[in-house]
């Protein structure tokens, strides 16, 4: 099915070979204990996956983040890719995009109260966010599935429906940043960016062939998305949203449609379902891109050529970029609108038991846990396993 779309470049798979066997050697290193997995006192959270490009691990962090924010003191910790300083790096109302990253950045705007940190060294970055926060509940690592210094509680992995990892293989090659028996160390695997139509039939076909583990659970989300606000609201003022009123047009509404993000493909699809009257004209660039004059003017001069009706649709993650960018044309800047992602899960059931999961092993673990407190290893515990059907959430 989905393995028809992945590009295998056979000719490299000796180099796949070697770079496996540095990986497997690495891996088998923590495994014995020769490099060291530190536990800590407060839950700890991991989403990440075993691939290079984007799996909607901010839309899914952004989730976890929605779910317990209200009754927990939540912190988000990132490497913080791309960005201008190093070491660890707590976020303010002043730091710039530049400062920790496109990502981080993205959230601190959403979640103002929520703490925000990068730092290469999660270790450290744990530690100093336990320090500045004494009320901290529990921290969200995000991409830090293979970075195995840290021994999180709940360790979710995202696979992209577009690129499964049982039919790809190691980098060069492929795109896996390690084995396929990586996936056995995750207690949840998340099945990303599913069309929302997806049938029975290929529930069971996946679910058979990731062949996980019984302390493993599969769950599969889609994307969802809120209104597209304008990137620039201050001279956007008094502009006709086209976005909004896309089939109230003599017309048909011409999109440029700007992508920075490493798999643009379930958003083409997406538009195109959700806006069918509408021309769309994509304009991709590489995963965190950073806009440079040249690419400027090409954006301007693609927007000005578009016909009438006509907008540019972006990403969030694009957007905080943008928004910095010189040289943007003040047409461009009057009708660029950003498009907030949301993640939802296909299977209604399962999301209460994944939230219940999520919730239960916080609660449990926080530092005001009665539980927590009578414990004497210092390591947070993986909830007991829900008492109910087989769709039962089971940590190992």
């Amino acid at each position: 099915m989905e393995g028809d779309f992945i590009k295998i470049n056979e000719s490299l798979l000796p180099l796949s070979w070697i770079y496996g066997l540095g990986v497997k050697l690495r891996n088998f290193c923590f495994d014995v204990g020769l490099l060291k997995s530190r536990s800590f006192h407060v839950p700890v959270i991991s989403v990440g996956n075993i691939t290079v490009g984007g799996t909607g691990k901010t839309p899914h962090v952004e989730y976890l983040v929605r779910l317990l924010k209200e009754k927990y003191h939540v912190a988000v910790l990132s490497r913080g890719y791309k960005r201008k300083t190093s070491g660890f790096l707590l976020a303010n109302d002043q730091t710039t995009v530049r400062d920790i990253g496109d990502e981080p950045y993205q959230m601190k705007r959403k979640f103002p109260t929520v703490s925000i940190a990068v730092d290469k060294k999660r270790v450290r970055g744990i530690q100093r966010l336990a320090e500045n926060d004494a009320r901290l509940d529990v921290v969200l690592l995000d991409d830090a599935f293979q970075h195995r210094y840290v021994k999180p509680g709940v360790n979710i992995l995202l696979v992209d429906y577009h690129r499964l990892i049982i039919y790809d293989k190691l980098l060069p090659a492929g795109r896996l940043r390690e084995p396929l028996k990586g996936k056995d160390r995750a207690d949840i695997v998340i099945v990303t960016k599913c069309p929302k139509n997806l049938k029975p039939m290929e529930y069971r076909v996946i679910t058979k062939a990731m062949n996980l583990y019984p302390y493993q659970n599969l769950y599969f989300t889609t994307l969802d998305y809120d209104a597209p606000a304008p990137v620039f609201p201050d001279e956007n003022a008094g502009v006709r949203n086209p976005v909004a009123d896309g089939n109230d047009h003599s017309k048909p509404l011409n999109v440029l449609l700007l992508t920075g993000i490493a798999s643009p493909r379930q958003l083409e699809e997406d538009l195109a379902q959700t806006m069918p009257a509408a021309v769309v004209t994509p304009m991709t660039f590489p995963d965190h891109h950073q806009f440079k004059a040249g690419d400027i003017e090409r954006i301007n001069s693609t927007f000005d050529a578009l016909p009438q009706p006509r907008c540019i649709i972006t990403t969030e993650k694009d957007a905080v970029r943008l928004q910095t960018a010189q040289g943007l044309s003040p047409l461009v800047r009057k009708n660029i609108y950003a498009l907030p992602v949301r993640i939802s899960f296909i299977q209604p059931d399962l999301k209460e038991n994944f939230d219940n999961a999520i919730t239960g092993y916080v609660l449990k673990n926080s530092r005001n846990s009665i539980l927590t407190k009578g414990k004497d290893d210092g390591k947070p515990q993986k909830p007991a396993s829900l008492m109910g059907n087989h769709n039962t959430i089971r940590f190992k």
